[in-house]
């Protein structure tokens, strides 16, 4: 192997395994952002996360039930390959684009399969305009978001709750003179 094919080589596992941790952790800090920690969208509460897609046995290719460096690193450079489309040795933005929407495709495909065998009350594989209307309002959402204790939420209270989740939640966190919804404890 030239040197030159060395380094496309090296070049090309490295850019792999940081696709791969960048769009693990992009996905997770997206997920993050919901209020859970990204538990209920990176399958956290089937106790894998990020792992969840993860197939073992490819990256074993010696079926010995355990994965060593060379296997990983092959693995990885297997990924890196597939990922450039063109064949020239390098990966694109155009590449990675494409590789991110069909990850981004099947999870959506996923996410809308799961949602219509839950909401499907009638069994027809399909969502009626009743059903979408049916489902429950998340228990509490009302009284969290109604800051002036009126009983409905207001546009300005809308505005406001977004403000908080967009800062992290950093504002208006429990203690002082609020009680963690931006209301006064009086």
């Amino acid at each position: 192997m030239t040197r030159t094919m060395k380094l496309t080589a090296l070049t090309m596992a490295t850019l792999a395994t940081a696709l791969v941790a960048t769009t693990a952790l992009a996905d997770r800090g997206h997920s993050m952002n919901r209020g859970d920690g990204g538990r209920m969208e990176r399958g956290m509460e089937r106790g894998m996360g990020p792992m969840a897609d993860f197939d073992f046995a490819t990256v074993d290719a010696d079926a010995d039930g355990k994965i060593t460096e060379a296997e990983m690193t092959a693995w990885r450079a297997a990924q890196a390959k597939a990922l450039d489309a063109d064949g020239d040795g390098f990966v694109n933005a155009e590449e990675l684009a494409a590789m991110q929407m069909k990850t981004m495709e099947t999870r959506v495909k996923d996410r809308a399969a799961q949602m219509v065998a839950r909401m499907d009350t009638d069994g027809d594989g399909k969502l009626s305009a009743a059903e979408l209307a049916s489902r429950p309002v998340p228990t509490g959402l009302i009284d969290r978001l109604d800051t002036d204790n009126d009983g409905a939420v207001s546009q300005a209270e809308l505005d406001a709750a977004k403000e908080r989740m967009a800062d992290g939640g950093r504002k208006h966190k429990r203690g002082g003179d609020r009680d963690g919804r931006g209301r006064d404890n009086n």
